[in-house]
């Protein structure tokens, strides 16, 4: 359903506009439509043939960045941008702060927020999460103090400021700033700020008060919001809320494996066998699978994806050495890595030469820098 909408607003961009202008348009659809790739590909393709992206496609791929965590590309988007005068364009600049908060370089976002001449509340609200989701939560709530000296915050303030309290462990400023939104800025919470502290009270162990906050919620509460939930009375051993819980995720998500697998384990870490053996059963009878995770990760200027268990990838041989050759060496050392000196990443320049590319993306997920030991 997806494609066939997507499909009909390029058409539709076909017939009502230029070549330039619907490259620049359909990039943007793409970026929009979650084809993230795409959306690259097409960037690339309009450099390639000389056409200009304006400040909206360059707005768009760099969203398709962020939903990737290429930051290499973003980076070399930033580049383009400052060639052609659009670094400064507030669309630009926003999304480069946003790509730059879900690649996880805070310093790179905080220093295009910092140089921009003008600033909306978009913007401001795009640096406070930012902070909020890369674990600041300090520097978020210090930005929220500096907005509201001369912007009124709107709901979506309110949801980057209450995610840093959740990420942050601020239980009391989290209730504060909740609490504000209705008496000092007369903002009726939506059921995303009833989402945060339902997670806020959550992570902090507050079960009963996080199920209160569910009951409260204008709308009925997502997965992801009672997952969190159940995820946490699992942590503390709690059945009578964790019970409700499942009562109302089997019922909006029964095909969901994460669901019963938790429920299974709730029941038996409570030494509730027969419970746990009859939530499995249950998944099975409904012909429930689990689904593999998967991840991706760029690796000189390339995105791959990776599936749990998988050796689809054409490196995968390698890759899984690799993580073999760092698993001995993490038993043998807790801290840092005995590694040899012709395989790792050090000061001398024959040795970084000959680095196989697939020690780079060991080193990027493991976000630790390896060096030779002296």
């Amino acid at each position: 359903m997806r494609l066939d909408r997507l499909s009909s607003a390029i058409l539709d961009n076909k017939r009502a506009f230029p070549h330039t202008t619907r490259l620049n348009e359909n990039d943007y659809i793409y970026a929009q439509s979650g084809l993230s790739h795409e959306a690259i590909s097409l960037f690339n393709t309009m450099k390639d043939e000389g056409i200009n992206p304006n400040n909206i496609t360059l707005s768009g791929v760099l969203s398709a960045c962020a939903s990737l965590g290429a930051l290499e590309i973003g980076k070399s988007i930033e580049k383009y941008a400052f060639q052609k005068g659009l670094l400064h364009d507030i669309y630009v600049a926003t999304s480069l702060i946003d790509m730059y908060a879900k690649c996880g370089n805070v310093e790179n976002a905080s220093k295009v927020f910092d140089e921009m001449p003008l600033k909306n509340i978009v913007t401001w609200n795009a640096m406070i999460s930012c902070y909020a989701f890369n674990g600041r939560a300090k520097e978020a709530i210090l930005l929220f103090n500096r907005m509201s000296v001369s912007v009124k915050p709107d709901d979506v303030t309110f949801v980057g400021v209450l995610s840093a309290c959740v990420h942050g462990g601020m239980v009391k400023e989290g209730r504060e700033f909740f609490n504000q939104m209705r008496s000092f800025y007369k903002l009726v919470p939506k059921i995303e700020h009833y989402s945060c502290m339902v997670d806020l009270l959550s992570r902090a162990g507050l079960v009963h008060e996080a199920w209160d906050f569910i009951q409260k919620m204008p709308e009925k509460p997502d997965e992801i919001t009672l997952g969190a939930l159940l995820g946490a009375c699992q942590k503390v051993g709690n059945l009578d809320v964790s019970e409700k819980v499942m009562r109302v995720l089997l019922k909006i998500e029964p095909r969901n494996s994460w669901n019963y697998v938790i429920s299974s384990q709730i029941y038996a870490n409570l030494k509730k066998w027969d419970d746990s053996a009859k939530m499995r059963l249950l998944m099975r009878q409904k012909g429930v699978m689990k689904v593999p995770g998967s991840s991706w990760i760029e690796v000189d200027g390339d995105i791959h994806e990776f599936h749990v268990g998988d050796g689809l990838h054409i490196d995968s041989e390698d890759i899984y050495k690799l993580l073999e050759f760092l698993y001995i060496e993490m038993k043998l050392k807790k801290k840092g890595y005995v590694v040899d000196r012709n395989v790792v990443k050090g000061k001398n320049k024959k040795v970084e030469e000959t680095l196989p590319k697939w020690w780079k993306f060991i080193e990027k997920s493991r976000r630790k820098q390896i060096d030779i030991e002296q």
